[in-house]
């Protein structure tokens, strides 16, 4: 008879999934980081990647909502609209985004050269064009973004992506109610997790406060 408490069937001392891992929420990404990977990509002639990370920034959407981007999402006619509006994969409500001019710019740049038609994926895959980048590829992608100007990719994510544009509109209005809609959250609560806004408050008045 085969003793199960001194040969058990299975390791116990199995590692846990996040040994030697980072873990918790991504940081967001400063100004100037983001101004840093824009040039970088410019110089680099990397328009796919550029017209990514834009609409990335602007569009505050998950990755699994970001790589399912059609041009028609997007696009009113020959030109890239200023306001679009997705459903969102978790929730499945819409969710309403701007494009500033920089966007628009280069992703009007990227459907001309790659010649993409209304009903095309707007990041279709390299190897069928008929499908879109996955989210695996899309996180590769934004390791290489960071890693580009010297950040350490493993403190950073696709949500670093999300959280950048919503952490910027919330520290120069304070406008929590605004940040929510931007970011589609159903609760509130939600975004106040999300944005760990109640720590960088008590920590920007601990700084403000002289005793």
């Amino acid at each position: 008879m085969i003793d199960l408490l001194s040969n058990p069937p299975y390791s116990t001392s199995k590692a846990p999934w996040n040994k030697g891992k980072l873990v918790g929420q991504k940081p967001p990404l400063k100004l100037k980081e983001i101004w840093a990977i824009r040039i970088r990509l410019q110089i680099l002639g990397r328009t796919r990647d550029l017209a990514l990370f834009n609409l990335a920034i602007d569009s505050k959407l998950r990755g699994c909502d970001l790589v399912k981007i059609r041009v028609a999402d997007i696009t009113h006619g020959s030109g890239v609209s200023s306001r679009a509006s997705v459903l969102q994969n978790k929730t499945g409500l819409p969710v309403r985004f701007e494009l500033t001019e920089q966007t628009r710019e280069s992703v009007q740049t990227w459907t001309a050269c790659q010649e993409l038609s209304p009903g095309d994926y707007l990041f279709p895959s390299r190897t069928n064009r008929l499908l879109h980048i996955s989210t695996r590829q899309y996180a590769r992608i934004v390791d290489y973004w960071t890693s580009l100007i010297g950040l350490d990719r493993h403190e950073y994510g696709t949500h670093s992506l999300r959280r950048t544009k919503a952490t910027l509109i919330y520290r120069r209005t304070k406008n929590l109610r605004a940040v929510q809609l931007l970011l589609g959250h159903t609760k509130i609560e939600s975004t106040v997790r999300y944005l760990g806004i109640e720590v960088d408050d008590a920590l920007e008045m601990a700084e403000q406060t002289e005793v």
